[in-house]
């Protein structure tokens, strides 16, 4: 088995979520959640973000506008929409559902005292 190849599915199952989280928080330009995502240690590269952005956007979870730039061309500043709220707000209760199912999964199980026993010689 492929311990990569499982990482990567793994880091792939909560992009979405990652990226909305960092959208959710204000207006962004697609090269700072790059590098939000490396802060965070999640690498994306911008071949991946592009059409995940442009994904969301038509699905009516963003918008953007474009933005003049003195230093080339003009940029695309994505938001959320009330629907990209919404949407997001049901992800986060999902991630914590999840997150809490493999946490108690993980976890070494602790028993009352009263299920305890002791050993028999």
């Amino acid at each position: 088995m492929d311990i990569q190849n499982t990482q990567s599915q793994m880091r792939k199952g909560v992009l979405e979520f990652c990226i909305l989280s960092i959208i959710r928080q204000g207006e962004v330009y697609p090269s700072d959640i790059v590098d939000q995502m490396k802060a965070a240690n999640l690498h994306i590269l911008e071949g991946t973000l592009y059409p995940l952005l442009t994904r969301l956007k038509n699905a009516g979870l963003l918008t953007y506008r474009w933005v003049e730039s003195n230093s080339g061309p003009p940029r695309k500043y994505f938001v959320m929409t009330d629907k990209g709220l919404e949407f997001y707000n049901e992800l986060e209760r999902t991630w914590q559902e999840l997150a809490d199912a493999v946490h108690a999964l993980t976890q070494p199980r602790q028993y009352p005292a009263s299920e305890q026993t002791e050993p028999q010689p």
